[in-house]
């Protein structure tokens, strides 16, 4: 099995970095990766205000997968995610869903240990090792990788976890696909600008559509269909979601637009992934029973 280390970084999504390694369809990967922070924050001391923001965000990569091509889709097995025993957390004045109340810089050093994260004393969660950036080069802009977009990026979607799988469109030869980001446990909307932050490892191995091009990023768990969408305001992400979901009820049933509006009011759930991030992410979920891949890749 291949391995990438976590000091092979990159702060943006661009056809311009170099692959770091090259792997073939089916082949596995192992992608070592470093917390959010960049591994700068080493206790409750340290200063928000000093850290290398240029080090912020970074994801490991990027991987050439051989074969596929601009106009296809790119699928991800997201075989296995495991962290480390130690996350961090922060809040950052100006930042969040409540940046414009005054508040100080804190940093949070959060355990972890057996499968739980211990908080404050007497207080501890579930983990829920997942995800928060993953995705491919654009055709043409450079991303970074703090955003998203139509190629993925920091959509800090909760259920990107062991066992899913990830369905990105391709822009560029070789897709050049890379990830970070990684949190022990996240709630919808990472309210306070972060989850705990956490390094640790992921286990991929990639497929290949050809040929059919994801209109956004599509999430698949064991029962449902996420199309992972997002825009410059929740208005704007909420109704380029619900036009994704609508967009591919029409596809498989032969509705009319009408028909197929009505009837995601009723079988399409609308969920927030986050609100802090230049751009705000949406995801609408549809019931496996109710939707095929063939509608939402075209």
């Amino acid at each position: 099995m291949k391995k990438v280390p976590r000091h092979k970084v990159v702060y943006s999504f661009s056809s311009r970095h170099k692959p770091v390694e090259k792997v073939v369809p089916g082949e596995t990967i192992l992608l070592e990766l470093e917390d959010a922070f960049g591994g700068q924050v080493k206790d409750e001391s340290t200063s928000i205000e000093k850290l290398d923001w240029s080090k912020i965000n970074g994801a490991t990569g990027p991987v050439f997968i051989q074969g596929v091509e601009p106009g296809d889709t790119l699928v991800v097995n997201i075989e296995e995610v495991r962290v480390s025993n130690k996350g961090v957390m922060a809040v950052i004045p100006k930042q969040g869903a409540l940046g414009d109340k005054p508040f100080k810089a804190v940093v949070k050093v959060v355990p972890i240990h057996d499968g739980q994260v211990y908080f404050e004393k007497g207080i501890r969660l579930k983990t829920n090792p997942m995800i928060g950036t993953i995705g491919v080069a654009p055709s043409t802009e450079e991303v970074p990788t703090g955003s998203l977009g139509r190629h993925g990026g920091n959509m800090d979607v909760k259920e990107m976890v062991s066992g899913t799988k990830l369905y990105l469109p391709v822009f560029v030869k070789g897709a050049l696909f890379a990830a970070g980001d990684l949190h022990a446990v996240q709630a919808d909307g990472e309210v306070c600008v972060t989850a705990v932050e956490v390094s640790g490892e992921v286990r991929l191995s990639f497929a290949i559509l050809k040929g059919k091009s994801a209109p956004w990023p599509i999430l698949e768990t064991q029962d449902s269909y996420a199309l992972l969408t997002c825009g410059d305001s929740l208005d704007d992400a909420s109704a380029s979601a619900v036009e994704a979901a609508v967009e591919a009820l029409m596809q498989e049933y032969n509705w009319s637009f009408e028909k197929a509006y009505m009837f995601a009011s009723l079988v399409v759930d609308l969920k927030v992934n986050q609100v802090v991030d230049p751009k705000k992410g949406f995801r609408t979920v549809i019931p496996k029973k109710l939707i095929t891949i063939k509608s939402l890749c075209r």
